[in-house]
């Protein structure tokens, strides 16, 4: 199981919603807002705070969708601008619901 975390802007949310939720057995997803500045930072922001609003995404998914998952991200949240975000798989060491009393997802 691997962790699919993203950095997006705020009006690519929709758009790659609905393209993550056209893969087949799609997990699921959190989306939370966040701010953050990277190495360009806007001219307008210098004058006032560069952190820049953002859409923080997290995906929990098998190791065997994490690929396709991942590449979606890339392809439909790309604004081909400076700042369209970024993306990082990270591995999971161990995952269990708490629903079930702490029986393993996996």
């Amino acid at each position: 199981m691997k962790e699919i975390r993203a950095y997006i802007q705020p009006f690519m949310l929709a758009k790659l919603t609905q393209a993550l939720m056209e893969i087949p057995d799609f997990p699921g997803m959190n989306v939370s807002d966040c701010a953050g500045f990277g190495q360009e930072i806007p001219v307008s922001a210098r004058e006032y705070s560069p952190f820049m609003p953002r859409k923080r995404i997290e995906i929990f998914a098998s190791d065997e969708m994490v690929e396709q998952i991942y590449n979606t991200i890339i392809t439909v949240a790309n604004t081909h601008q400076p700042g369209a975000g970024e993306a990082y798989i990270m591995a999971i060491e161990k995952s269990i619901s708490i629903r079930s009393n702490g029986n393993p997802k996996n």
